[in-house]
């Protein structure tokens, strides 16, 4: 039943244009499900990130992992095309990538313009999101829906185009190293 009154709560985040106000912080949202939540649940959602960790990691919600392993798998299929195309090796871990992934990547990787391929990733990722859209509006898994779609609206409008620039440089070289850096 709190799930019902949390969501009631929450304003549409469909249809925001790349110029529009936000019509909800990521501070109110956190307010909110810790007002509305139990333990477990604000447990659960604090587990909500755009960088999983690298092995698979259970979060108790079926939604979260998901996400978090079409997340590692994109990574990875950066990682692997990114590496490909200046021929140096790259460590899959025997991890078998899904074709689209690869194609993402390949499409992101063939970008002259880097703030270009980071929007393309970006709504790469809110199409994964989408189709992961629990089908129940009022249930769990919608509201950890809901705060990954917020993170990723909230990280593309962080986009600046210097910053963007060295943040593309530092991340591409994580990858290629095997670090773990969050973009933020």
């Amino acid at each position: 039943m709190a799930e019902y009154y949390l969501i009631s709560q929450l304003p549409s985040l469909d249809g925001i244009g790349e110029n529009t106000p936000l019509p909800i912080t990521e501070e109110r949202f956190t307010e909110l499900c810790n007002r509305f939540l139990g333990d477990k649940e604000q447990s659960e959602l604090k587990k909500l990130t755009l960088l999983p960790p690298k092995n698979y990691e259970s979060s108790g919600s079926n939604l979260i992992d998901a996400w978090n392993e079409s997340e590692r798998n994109l990574r990875f299929a950066l990682g692997k095309v990114r590496a490909e195309r200046i021929k140096k090796p790259f460590d899959t871990e025997n991890r078998i990538l899904p074709v689209e992934y690869i194609k993402a990547a390949s499409t992101a990787i063939e970008m002259e313009n880097p703030m270009e391929a980071e929007k393309f990733l970006s709504r790469y990722r809110l199409e994964i999101l989408e189709t992961l859209r629990p089908m129940d509006s009022f249930s769990q898994d919608y509201i950890f829906y809901y705060g990954l779609r917020l993170k990723l609206i909230l990280r593309i409008r962080q986009f600046e185009t210097q910053a963007g620039e060295k943040a593309y440089r530092n991340i591409y070289n994580s990858i290629l190293n095997g670090d773990r850096l969050e973009a933020k």
